[in-house]
């Protein structure tokens, strides 16, 4: 059989693998000059490879249609990327939050196991070629047209094609929605694309908060997204933040928006600042924990000023705008801070809060909320439901996860069965 596959990212890859190990004759067909430009940025180009969690709770990290990717998970595992990773002598290690990330740092080194494995199997890798057409005759797919170098609407006859573009985030590593465009000459629905796994943008007051705090990265904090206007927690988590020029970011932030886009009425409430974060500096402690913390940090620095006296309590950068939101004089002297103004200080501790008033755009986004509706594809194959011989693998689908590790996992578990049938 011959395959074309389109898109030579974590997916098309995978699956153009998986197709040649079965005695398939693969063409792997990339736009971009090179192989995997998305997969080098990945866990800020360490590579945060998949998840440690058992296989069958990946569905619960994915908000976005986790139920459709049962099959392709239990066809192609977190241990398969492993082992295959291991197979070629790059090893793995975890890190907090059941990440996995080769023991290298360098997400190079994963690109270059793909690079290896397609050079065994016998791939055929064209780069800088431009899709035009997936060619279809009586429903079923009889190939692909495409520029390649000088040659024009060159014709790639194939038995099967399988579309693994990608979404529209960092459209810089090719990912600018061309997929979408050739799916739905074919007759498929394009879900609504949104930005997801994308930082949060900030308004009124709090922009300048975050201004104040740009590159402050905060560990072991808890988070809350809150509906205002209902009181109602819309997201939380703990884990690592940080602030920027116009907000905030960081994997407890990304994890947040995919959860904050598909809640009801968003677009209404962001516009009225009825999205709150609000912020845990000390959550291992309770209020009374922290109320003695407190009482013994001020003791100790009872002579000293206020702004003098956070040193150990809080980060540097963090001091002068907590001072200004607690009201205290910053010239005040420790030993004569009120009871009133101490448990000031303590909430705002507890509950830091931000007002959210967006989200940055789709190119800033890690990945694609949105794309081919899963209803049009079988979920054990890959396979159309439109047309014969077209399948779909990775992001081009209308399946999104949080951040840890999913949306590779997701990558290579579709790619592998797109390419297995």
């Amino acid at each position: 059989m011959k395959v074309v596959v389109i898109g030579g990212g974590p997916a098309g890859m995978t699956a153009a693998l998986h197709a040649s190990k079965l005695g398939d004759k693969v063409i792997l067909l990339e736009k971009m000059n090179s192989l995997g430009k998305k997969l080098l940025i990945t866990g800020k180009g360490r590579c945060n490879i998949t998840s440690s969690i058992p296989i069958d709770e990946f569905i619960q990290n994915v908000p976005g249609n986790g139920m459709f990717l049962y099959s392709s998970f239990s066809q192609f595992t977190n241990e398969d990327i492993i082992n295959l990773l291991k197979s070629e002598g790059l090893e793995v290690k975890e890190e907090r939050g059941h990440r996995i990330f080769p023991v290298t740092d360098n997400a190079r080194d994963v690109l270059e196991v793909f690079l290896k494995l397609l050079k065994k199997s016998k791939v055929e890798v064209l780069t800088d070629a431009n899709v035009k057409n997936i060619v279809v005759e009586e429903g079923k797919v009889v190939g692909v047209e495409c520029d390649f170098g000088s040659e024009q609407n060159l014709l790639l006859r194939a038995d099967k094609v399988i579309l693994a573009t990608g979404g529209k985030s960092y459209s810089v590593t090719g990912s600018t929605g061309d997929g979408y465009i050739l799916a739905k000459k074919l007759g498929h629905t394009i879900t609504e694309i949104k930005p997801s796994l994308v930082p949060l943008v900030s308004g009124k007051n709090s922009l300048e908060i975050c201004k104040s705090l740009q590159g402050l990265s905060l560990k072991n904090v808890s988070i809350k997204l809150l509906n205002k206007q209902k009181n109602k927690t819309i997201y939380e988590d703990f884990g690592e933040m940080l602030f920027t020029h116009w907000g905030v970011s960081g994997p407890t932030i990304l994890s947040s928006s995919a959860h904050l886009l598909r809640y009801k009425n968003v677009e209404e409430l962001l516009k009225n600042g009825n999205v709150l974060l609000t912020i845990d500096l000390k959550p291992a402690l309770s209020e009374e924990k922290l109320e003695e913390r407190i009482l013994r940090d001020f003791e100790k620095e009872k002579n000293k000023e206020f702004k003098n006296s956070l040193d150990e309590l809080l980060p540097k950068k963090m001091i002068a705008p907590i001072i200004k939101l607690s009201g205290i004089s910053e010239n005040k002297k420790v030993n004569s801070i009120t009871k009133q103004e101490r448990e000031k200080l303590l909430k705002l501790l507890k509950n830091f809060e931000i007002t959210i008033e967006g989200f940055r755009p789709i190119e800033e986004a890690i990945i694609t909320s949105g794309g081919i509706s899963i209803k049009e594809i079988n979920p054990k194959t890959m396979e159309s439901k439109l047309v014969k011989g077209l399948y779909f693998a990775g992001e081009i689908i209308d399946v999104d996860a949080y951040t840890g590790g999913f949306n590779l996992q997701i990558a290579y578990s579709t790619g592998y069965v797109a390419g297995g049938h």
